[in-house]
């Protein structure tokens, strides 16, 4: 993996996620954030096709993209619980997969013998990450659908929870 440049096109694309979330809190038409939740999920796409096609997968990507991400969703996710079209617990529940691989990924760096171990994107993830989009377009396209949705990432969240933690306990063991 090369070391890349911080402000390559696909960086920039990535952090164009974190305008989009300052957007998200600021717009408050139906229509705009549905825009917005639709750009988030283009770029999310186009940021990583972009790195894997030119050869610019870095050190400074695998950074920068979750974050955008998670800065996107935990926005979008709390603009929904001011505006109380989310209740707490579902917050919670949207946001747990998040919430556990950042206690993760703080403790393998506080832990000497996790240090070692690297986070990557996992399938498991990927589908919540889906699963909260979805979660967005739902509380705005047809909000009475929301408390058949959460079951589904909560089960989902637990599942990429598990694979997670699995995933850098066989990492620690090698």
């Amino acid at each position: 993996m090369e070391r890349g440049s911080l402000w390559s096109i696909p960086n920039v694309i990535s952090f164009s996620r974190l305008f989009l979330a300052v957007l998200f809190a600021a717009w408050q038409t139906r229509e705009a954030r549905l825009a917005l939740i639709l750009a988030a999920a283009i770029t999310d796409f186009l940021d990583g096709w972009l790195a894997r096609r030119s050869n610019t997968i870095s050190k400074w990507g695998e950074l920068i993209d979750p974050v955008a991400d998670r800065a996107f969703v935990f926005t979008a996710l709390s603009v929904y619980l001011f505006e109380r079209t989310l209740t707490t617990g579902q917050y919670f529940i949207v946001l747990s997969r998040d919430l556990a691989t950042a206690i993760g990924f703080l403790l393998s760096r506080s832990v000497a013998w996790l240090r070692p171990v690297a986070f990557r994107a996992r399938r498991a993830g990927k589908v919540v990450t889906a699963l909260q989009l979805i979660t967005l377009v739902i509380v705005l396209t047809n909000p009475d659908q929301i408390p058949r949705l959460i079951p589904i990432v909560a089960v989902a969240s637990t599942i990429a929870i598990i694979d997670y933690a699995a995933a850098m306990w066989r990492q620690r063991a090698r």
